[in-house]
């Protein structure tokens, strides 16, 4: 695998998760944290919370993601909005969704781009597929 910048609307992590919380009116982002070797995607650690508002930025998140004594390089996040009131998923369901993911994360690490991937300076990243020779 290799890694490289994607061309979206919302490349930077402060615009994206504005922009999907007024789609949304608000939902459970599934997180997990992840260090990117030459040709590896590795998962660290996972954890969830609700988005409530548009006030989350880049900043205090990824000071709390140093804080996970991790050596994280990406980010991974997963929008979970509650499909029959909107808002944020119940705590016991967002659970089970975060296994699943980091599961799915585990077999497979192009789940990376079906979801939304930010590198430490929370800028977009895209995973490639590689051929090993």
């Amino acid at each position: 695998m290799s890694k490289s910048r994607a061309v979206h609307d919302h490349n930077r992590f402060d615009d994206w998760i504005a922009h999907e919380f007024h789609s949304t009116g608000g939902f459970t982002a599934l997180v997990i944290l992840v260090t990117i070797g030459e040709l590896s995607v590795t998962p660290l650690r996972s954890t969830y919370f609700h988005v409530i508002g548009d006030e989350v930025r880049w900043a205090e998140l990824s000071t709390l993601f140093a804080q996970s004594g991790a050596g994280w390089d990406g980010v991974l996040f997963a929008v979970r909005p509650d499909k029959d009131t909107g808002g944020p998923i119940a705590d016991t369901i967002a659970r089970v969704e975060l296994q699943t993911l980091a599961e799915e994360l585990t077999a497979n690490r192009l789940i990376l781009n079906e979801n939304h991937f930010f590198d430490r300076w929370g800028r977009r990243l895209k995973i490639e597929e590689v051929m090993m020779q």
